[in-house]
């Protein structure tokens, strides 16, 4: 059984716009799928109504077989943003992804802190938002995201907004994540516009056509992790989306 079931979902805004026109997908258990399609195609609609943050209006999202009607322990989500509170220290802000657990602040503040150090922020513990760059900020994004022990992982456009080397080392870092089994995720589902980051990551890319959004294509990335970008499959692969998104 997948981990996440994306049926038939249509999303109509106001009376009569149609975002996203009949899309099905799944993400099995230790699968990276990336979603990838035009700007204002609803790539980021789509994660949130996967994430139960929207309602679509036909189709269901299934979790563990389960329908998802609105936010659920088990899945997690990575803004683009950062969505930092300034005047919570970067503790504070993972334990936020504790907040509906029955444990202990004590035990919060432990784990926090634990996973920061894991992530790469030791001695960043009780710094705030506005003295960490905007690598630092997303790795305290990603620790609230996943502190709570989350099956699915859903990035809206986690790197877009971080420069190239910092953005590379991240991918880097999530990627050895996931394959070491440091933390509890099995799938990941992540919306970017970056061809490049998506082969890198990915086991299967999802691509979108222009709004009304279809799935033109689903690939399959087979090449072993670590991914080269200099290699002659990741540079077949990159021109294989590049062909299925600027396809009629």
């Amino acid at each position: 059984m997948a981990v996440v079931d994306v049926e038939n979902i249509v999303f109509v805004y106001g009376s009569n716009a149609t975002i996203i026109n009949d899309i099905s997908f799944s993400a099995d258990k230790s699968e990276f799928v990336s979603i990838i399609g035009p700007s204002g195609c609803g790539k980021s609609t789509l994660l949130r109504i996967m994430a139960g943050l929207i309602k679509p209006t036909s189709g269901k999202v299934l979790y563990q077989g389960r329908e998802v009607t609105r936010p659920v322990n088990g899945i997690s989500f990575v803004f683009q943003d950062f969505g930092l509170l300034p005047w919570l220290t970067s503790t504070e802000n993972v334990k936020l992804g504790l907040s509906l657990t029955a444990i202990s602040e004590e035990r919060k503040d432990r784990c926090a802190r634990l996973l920061l150090d894991k992530i790469g922020l030791h001695g960043f513990e009780d710094s705030y938002p506005n003295v960490l760059s905007g690598g630092m900020k997303q790795r305290v994004g990603i620790a609230r995201a996943i502190v709570s022990d989350p099956q699915v992982l859903l990035m809206d456009e986690p790197f877009s907004s971080l420069d190239e080397l910092t953005a590379a080392a991240l991918r880097s870092d999530v990627v050895e994540m996931l394959k070491s089994k440091k933390i509890s995720v099995s799938s990941v589902i992540m919306v970017t516009h970056n061809v490049e980051e998506a082969v890198e990551l990915s086991d299967k890319i999802v691509v979108l056509s222009d709004k009304p959004a279809v799935i033109k294509k689903i690939m399959n990335i087979d090449i072993k992790y670590p991914r080269s970008r200099r290699s002659e499959e990741f540079m077949d692969s990159v021109d294989s989306v590049y062909t299925a998104l600027t396809s009629q």
